[in-house]
């Protein structure tokens, strides 16, 4: 094997982990925004764990984090606004970020 084919190996390799950190830091902050959603449903516990299951889920239906938006402006029905949403979860991915890299560290 070449030097150039071990410098394309390596590159592809962290590629490939990171995408798969930024997935699970995307479902992290997902989980997050939903626990602080169910916060405001008055939800917890296991309610709450669930509910944050769902709002996970749902960020599978499209590319993007708009989906988990229109999700929780509707389960929220008032409680919080979309740009609201879209505030608290910008908030929390550094927070997802760091939760992730000190579990992988």
């Amino acid at each position: 094997m070449t030097t150039f084919d071990e410098r394309e190996q390596a590159f592809e390799a962290k590629f490939a982990h990171d995408e798969e950190m930024q997935f699970n830091a995307q479902a992290r902050c997902n989980k997050l925004l939903g626990l602080w959603a169910a916060g405001l449903l008055g939800l917890g516990g296991k309610d709450a764990e669930a509910f944050a299951g769902e709002i996970v889920a749902a960020d599978l239906e499209e590319a993007g984090h708009e989906d988990v938006v229109r999700k929780l402006e509707g389960e929220l029905q008032g409680k919080a606004s979309a740009d609201e949403i879209r505030a608290k979860r910008a908030e929390l991915l550094p927070q997802a970020k760091d939760q992730i890299l000190s579990e992988t560290g």
